[in-house]
């Protein structure tokens, strides 16, 4: 039987194993602000990019492009009508 191939490298799995450990102790902290990370997700989002620069294995990112058109708004079904008002709902 064929082995599988792992899906992130050891190295990409080390690179977040340290950057969880230092969320734990309170060291870790996000690029742009600088502000202390609180999230494991962030943890995990740093450590993986930590990886990709190193060059380690590691999927590309998902593109964040078309997330913003998903999401609906809390009145998604409603519409405004061309002269201003509410529509009717369907």
């Amino acid at each position: 039987m064929a082995r599988k191939k792992r899906k992130y490298s050891r190295k990409a799995s080390s690179k977040v194993e340290s950057a969880m450990r230092e969320r734990k102790q309170g060291t870790l902290r996000s690029g742009r602000s600088g502000r202390k990370v609180k999230s494991r997700k962030q943890a995990v989002a740093i450590g993986l990019s930590e990886a990709r620069r190193a060059g380690a294995r590691v999927p590309s990112k998902k593109s964040a492009s078309g997330n913003g058109r998903r999401r609906k708004s809390a009145n998604g079904r409603r519409r405004k009508s061309s002269n201003g008002r509410r529509a009717r709902r369907k």
